[in-house]
């Protein structure tokens, strides 16, 4: 279990409501587009970081972190394991409080580092699931 219940706890309630959900698209046939609405229904503004920058759920989007001209609270990662470290890596480097890998996302080393960094982290689960259980 990579992020102890306290840890996702602290995630979901305290570390901030501005999410930065990377992978999120306007195709509402991938998990990230359901989890983004998920989290805005529970407070969170969501903002998409994809290629394409499109606008989802009313959210202006940008093509990576560093183009975000605000502070992000959490960034949640919906890449493929093999590009999760560099989003990890990325998300330190913009002064984010707490990185988030959902289900399947596994990168031990990014994982460390991250918390090496001093940031809160979870891995392979997944907030949409999460926060309901927090009610």
């Amino acid at each position: 279990m990579y992020g102890d219940q306290e840890t996702v706890r602290k995630i979901l309630t305290e570390l901030g409501d501005t999410w930065a959900v990377v992978g999120l698209s306007g195709n509402r046939n991938r998990p990230a587009y359901g989890v983004a609405a998920v989290l805005q229904g529970f407070g969170k503004r969501v903002v998409p970081i994809h290629p394409k920058a499109e606008t989802v759920h009313g959210e202006q989007g940008y093509p990576s972190l560093s183009a975000v001209p605000f502070a992000v609270d959490v960034v949640d990662v919906f890449v493929n394991s093999g590009l999760a470290g560099q989003v990890a890596d990325e998300a330190v480097a913009a002064g984010a409080r707490a990185v988030w890998f959902q289900l399947g996302v596994i990168d031990e080393a990014a994982y460390e580092r991250t918390r090496a960094a001093g940031l809160d982290m979870v891995m392979d689960r997944c907030p949409a699931i999460e926060i309901p259980r927090l009610s």
